[in-house]
């Protein structure tokens, strides 16, 4: 294994949209490959039918260069070890699960779901862990010819050798022990003839040559039975680097759909920059060892090393990650960034995000956040009475504001400091003049630079906005 080349590979399934946490497992993959001269390769595993969805696939290839990464072998591309799908792999796996019979490391279970399920309930009703209880394991083989020409129901299991003890050198967490009596009989093929996930992973990863594999940690209790298909198999394993998962924000509990949305996609259709969602995830779990926290993709494949990948759980720190796109925005060009806009806001016009572009692009966090806060530039918000006079202004008070501030806007020129001038010379609070005049535009409290804003909305919007405050005032 010393001396083969590195060769990683990410597998996704079409189940739905691709986590985020993904993404951050797959840009490691790729930059050890990339900085160690290998090889990254994208595999589809799609063996779980069930769960599978229409056009997911796709969907997430589309996602994962969305993100700016890119791959050297798979399904959209071929390579030496195609087909990269495992739907399309199946008769490969055949001759191996007919090995494993052959030599007594797998047998036929002919449960039925009803046996299992009461079998399971039995066993945690003892305080057992539920595993199967090998039923099926001492059939001869002149009971097993008879189900199998009956046409019975089956699925394969491994078997697992009992009062072993079997370490595991993982790249980032040292050596892991597991007992073979906690390491259950699972089911490398389903009653539907398709191979699970895990016994199809193992012979795929050997065929194609899988020199290191980094994924998250939830995969741990898998490794026994990757162990023994490969040991029955006479494969070489793959060099494991198990990655903790993201906490919640909160630093209780791993990120969850429950606790809003973690799709791929979804960060970039909230107006994050792909570049700086790539610089916020390579540092949840790996720092370069420096202080340096800013990385494009280039710099992070060269700086990347598995000795640096942590094993406490990162927390997915929402305000860093505003951060980081805040910074990145900052960078952009003038144009790069009306690009942002359009996309984000399509009726804005090419003016408009030219009068915008300075006074908004260093305030802006995400570009989602404009649509909402630049509203009034389309549309006239309802707003209550209530919201004009938020700060305890008097009807009568924001009336006059209001009439005086149309007088004033008979033309556009110096808006600021003609606007300052009126306040102190009508020794009004400017604070609380701004709340009036920030409402009665935007019909909200929270606004960007109101007054830098106004030649984008245009003057005879701007008075009709002022007017029909006033008239709310009545």
């Amino acid at each position: 294994m010393e001396n083969k080349p590195v060769r990683t590979r990410m597998a996704p399934s079409p189940t739905g949209e691709y986590h985020i946490g993904h993404i951050r497992t797959l840009l490691y993959n790729l930059a050890f490959a990339r900085q160690q001269n290998g090889k990254f390769i994208i595999r589809i595993e799609d063996t779980d039918r069930k769960r599978f969805v229409e056009g997911s696939q796709d969907r997430i290839l589309q996602v994962i260069k969305d993100y700016g990464l890119s791959w050297d072998e798979g399904p959209d591309i071929g390579g030496p070890y195609a087909p990269y799908v495992q739907s399309e792999r199946l008769n490969i796996y055949q001759k191996y699960i007919k090995k494993l019979l052959d030599e007594d490391h797998a047998y036929y279970c002919f449960c039925t779901e009803d046996r299992l399920t009461e079998m399971r309930e039995v066993q945690k009703a003892a305080g057992k862990l539920p595993k199967y209880d090998r039923k099926c394991a001492h059939l001869t083989s002149e009971e097993v010819k008879t189900k199998l020409a009956n046409n019975e129901k089956f699925v394969v299991r491994i078997r697992i050798p009992d009062n072993q003890t079997i370490v595991i050198e993982d790249l980032i967490r040292g050596k892991i022990k597991f007992s073979t009596n906690d390491v259950d009989d699972q089911v490398l093929v389903k009653s539907n003839g398709i191979p699970t996930y895990h016994f199809a992973a193992a012979i795929d990863d050997y065929l194609m040559e899988i020199s290191h594999v980094i994924r998250g940690d939830e995969w741990i209790s898998s490794v026994p039975k990757l162990y023994f298909i490969s040991q029955y198999l006479g494969f070489e394993l793959p060099k494991l680097a198990h990655l903790p998962v993201f906490l919640d924000p909160s630093g209780h509990g791993k990120m969850s759909k429950r606790k809003g949305t973690v799709s791929a996609r979804s960060f970039l259709e909230d107006g994050y920059l792909s570049e700086a969602l790539l610089n916020f995830l390579m540092l949840l779990g790996w720092n370069p060892g420096t202080n340096q926290e800013i990385f494009n993709l280039s710099e992070f494949i060269d700086a990347f090393s598995i000795e640096h990948l942590h094993v406490k759980q990162p927390i997915f720190d929402r305000k860093k990650l505003d951060y980081f796109n805040g910074l990145y925005i900052r960078n952009l060009t003038d144009e790069k960034f009306g690009q942002y806009f359009k996309k984000f806001l399509p009726t804005i016009t090419d003016e408009q995000i030219r009068i915008l572009t300075p006074v908004l692009k260093e305030r802006t966090v995400k570009f989602s956040d404009l649509k909402e806060s630049l509203k009034f530039l389309f549309e006239d918000v309802k707003y209550d009475k209530e919201l004009l006079l938020k700060k305890g202004t008097s009807s009568e008070l924001a009336t006059d504001m209001l009439s005086k501030t149309i007088t004033l806007l008979s033309n556009f020129e110096n808006l600021s400091e003609r606007i300052l001038e009126l306040i102190k010379t009508n020794n009004w609070n400017t604070g609380e003049y701004f709340m009036v005049f920030r409402v009665a535009i935007c019909g909200t409290a929270f606004t960007p630079p109101v007054v830098d804003c106004l030649p984008a909305l245009g003057q005879e919007a701007t008075l009709r906005k002022l007017n029909t405050a006033l008239n709310l005032l009545k």
